[in-house]
């Protein structure tokens, strides 16, 4: 099987080497726990370690935040761009039905085998009914599967509404791969820890991990330790 490497310390050791190659994977998590980090990231390393050309479609945040946030790890995406090598794609819920035909141009353009999409979480607020976001998510996994294109899609976990893995509990069952991120307060301290959930037709650590943001390297996961974080 041949796997992708994001390029995250820790998590391709969790992953059993790496993302499977062509692979829908959702990471998902409630607010705080660093997953557009945890994206940009795939996509910086993507191009900088690897040589590959990444997508990056945004439903939420506008692209100049991404990129200004970015900078505090010292990822400069705006060179990238320059250079062809990345791209952004800031949704427009006017042209909901251009989206796919856009992020299909903008693959071929630029040859991107790595590509985000965050979040379907705010893609839902503009698809209310249950049955067309699966028909949605669905199709966007066949075209980017026919583009040959290893993928990040991003949902998050509603406070209280824990064991669901999503907010709109569809996005787990579309996607190959599924990463869990966690934030919880243990009486006075706060952890992180990240388990990857599922990954189909490889092996991969069932533990949670214990990880952390650093400011100058990103997301970094203790793959050799086993974090205290509770389980759903």
């Amino acid at each position: 099987m041949k796997r992708v490497k994001t390029g995250i310390a820790g998590l391709d050791d969790i992953l059993g080497g790496g993302i499977p190659q062509n692979q829908l994977l959702l990471i998902t998590g409630t607010s705080g726990t660093g997953k557009t980090i945890m994206c940009s990231q795939f996509l910086w390393n993507g191009v900088k370690k690897f040589g590959e050309a990444g997508v990056y479609l945004s439903f939420e945040e506008p692209a100049d935040a991404i990129r200004e946030n970015m900078k505090e790890f010292g990822w400069d995406f705006g060179e990238m761009e320059k250079a062809g090598r990345l791209a952004f794609i800031k949704y427009d819920p006017f042209r909901i039905d251009e989206v796919f035909n856009i992020l299909d141009s903008t693959i071929r353009e630029i040859g991107a085998t790595r590509v985000v999409v965050d979040s379907i979480s705010a893609l839902g607020l503009h698809v209310r009914d249950k049955s067309e976001l699966r028909r949605m998510i669905y199709n966007l996994s066949i075209l980017l599967r026919k583009l040959n294109c290893t993928s990040l899609i991003v949902s998050e976990i509603v406070h209280g509404t824990e064991p669901k893995l999503s907010r709109y509990g569809v996005e787990e069952f579309v996607a190959d791969s599924v990463i869990v991120l966690y934030y919880e307060r243990i009486e006075s301290v706060f952890n992180r820890a990240i388990q990857v959930w599922k990954l189909r037709g490889s092996e991969h650590s069932e533990r949670l991990h214990p990880y952390l943001i650093d400011g100058s390297k990103g997301i970094v996961v203790s793959s050799g330790e086993e974090a205290y974080v509770r389980r759903r």
